[in-house]
């Protein structure tokens, strides 16, 4: 299994780090820093960011442009229990598409990875270690 590290640093953010790499996300309250994306917030990019990814994987296979671009992401939150609700992306060619390859564009971005892992929930397993170490 990979291996993703998750540590308190203040009142309520936190560093995460996988692979060499480091983000860090918080929950702001009132007037407190903002050290960056909060937690759904970043469930949210990472749809929107592997929708690009297929996208421009898509459009470099076909010798199309790719270099800029973009995809916008609209979404919401529903209550009880709290979670997101709708997320609706916008997939933006650098250059504009026959038919064929918006059909294609979009069925490729359909096998993104992030989106399968909502079709078909992974199993979650939580446990408390007594020790930090």
């Amino acid at each position: 299994m990979a291996m993703i590290t998750v540590q308190a640093v203040c009142d309520q953010g936190f560093r995460i780090e996988s692979r060499g790499h480091a983000l860090f996300v918080d929950q702001p309250h009132g007037d407190s820093v903002s050290l960056g994306p909060t937690p759904v917030e970043l469930f949210v990019m990472s749809v929107a960011s592997c929708a690009a990814h297929y996208a421009v994987a898509y459009l470099r296979k076909n010798d199309l442009p790719h270099r800029d671009l973009r995809v916008e992401c609209m979404w919401n939150m529903r209550p009880e229990p709290a979670r997101v609700g709708r997320i609706d992306l916008k997939v933006l060619p650098p250059s504009p598409l026959d038919a064929e390859h918006v059909t294609g564009m979009l069925a490729a971005v359909n096998h993104c990875t992030v989106h399968n892992s909502l079709r078909m929930p992974p199993e979650v397993h939580i446990s408390e270690a007594s020790t930090v170490g």
